[in-house]
């Protein structure tokens, strides 16, 4: 396969900024033609056919994840909206609390600080990302730094796979594992880590995840993937109900409804087709590469980054650069120079990044060339 030729984008532009929102690849852009070009024709008249892609998009999200089960997936809008129906669905008490990290994209903060209300408390660990100038050079631990703030009163811990400004990757598997052991729900933030690097929902042990699809899953904006485990299913109150949430949800005259037993019970209306089809297009590109290879791939490019920025005067790493610590992201800045400055230059040459934690944040995917990094470097050299 000529990768190439699903991202004509690299003609263009440099495109680092993956980490934010994605160019969508060939094919998902000629399927979303295909779509408006049928709606405009036939307006609803193949929705069976539509269905059907929805029941696609589901199991290639199980593949995915390794989720046990289709019916362990839910289609919502987007990650916040899925945080919520974790954070007032559970049965919390006075007193309960909640352990998030202190590098945390707002999404999962803000949802969690906002259970206030209930009496439920937010327990936040300080992370480190880099080696420590203290305690002759210690590796940081993030993992022992979260489980370092559990106490008895914790009922949760929600993390983010990948740190959206540092890029930090923590170990879900020793998290999970942790609160399997000890009876605490363990919530995963996997936007910037799905579609990059593998994820395996039952080996890590992870009672919910949710992830958008317009970062590393190279799809639209407005549609989300919401895993729950099946065993927490039925533990969350619903606080959304529609047509489509019920157990026959075709019956529309049905008039002693049932809540669906699958995740779909936290569906409440009609789905995003639009992007369904999307998203299906762009996962089987995905699947197609193989999100081993992905992973290979992209991490070879955040490792090149890693080691050529470094060699460059006055630019210092803001990112984790150790093994196992890194996924697609890699932030810097300068040391004296203006970071600012340098992002706007960026910018005009067509190399598209972000500013993310006081550096420039850059996020390739796995069809960015090497060739492409390496002129990303030179550009910078010139303008320090």
């Amino acid at each position: 396969m000529d990768i190439t030729q699903e991202f004509p984008i690299i003609n263009q532009l440099i495109y680092l900024n993956h980490a934010a929102v994605s160019p969508w690849p060939r094919r998902t852009a000629e399927i979303i033609r295909q779509f408006a070009l049928e709606s405009l024709t036939y307006g609803g008249k193949h929705y069976v056919r539509w269905e059907q892609q929805e029941q696609i998009l589901r199991e290639q999200l199980r593949q995915l994840l390794n989720a046990p089960a289709v019916t362990d997936i839910a289609l919502l809008k987007n990650t916040s909206e899925a945080l919520s129906v974790v954070a007032y669905g559970l049965p919390w008490q006075p007193g309960d609390n909640v352990v998030i990290t202190d590098h945390e994209f707002p999404s999962n903060r803000i949802v969690w600080e906002s259970l206030r209300t209930k009496g439920v408390n937010t327990r936040t660990a300080k992370l480190q990302v880099g080696y420590t100038e203290v305690e002759n050079s210690k590796i940081p631990d993030p993992e022992a730094e979260i489980i370092a703030q559990v106490d008895e009163k914790t009922r949760l811990i929600s993390v983010s796979s990948v740190q959206y400004a540092s890029g930090l990757r923590l170990d879900l598997a020793r998290i999970g594992l942790f609160c399997r052991n000890n009876d605490i729900l363990f919530c995963v933030d996997a936007i910037q880590s799905l579609g990059a690097i593998p994820c395996d929902v039952q080996a890590n042990h992870i009672d919910f995840l949710m992830a958008d699809s317009h970062k590393w899953l190279l799809g639209p904006e407005g549609l989300a993937v919401f895993y729950c485990r099946a065993e927490q299913r039925e533990q969350l109150q619903l606080n959304q109900f529609g047509w489509h949430m019920v157990e026959q949800p075709l019956n529309f005259e049905e008039k002693h409804w049932k809540i669906a037993k699958s995740a779909r019970r936290f569906e409440c209306g009609s789905p995003n087709m639009l992007g369904i089809h999307a998203l299906s297009a762009s996962l089987s590109l995905l699947l197609e590469v193989g999100i081993n290879n992905i992973a290979t791939q992209l991490l070879d490019n955040t490792h090149y980054l890693l080691t050529e920025l470094p060699k460059l005067s006055d630019i210092e790493i803001l990112s984790a650069q150790r093994d196992n610590s890194y996924a697609g992201i890699v932030t810097f800045r300068r040391r004296q120079g203006n970071t600012g400055e340098l992002f706007k230059r960026l910018q005009q040459q067509g190399i598209i990044c972000a500013q993310r934690w006081g550096g420039i944040r850059l996020s390739p995917h796995f069809y960015n060339s090497k060739l492409q990094l390496q002129q990303v470097i030179e550009f910078i050299e010139t303008q320090i």
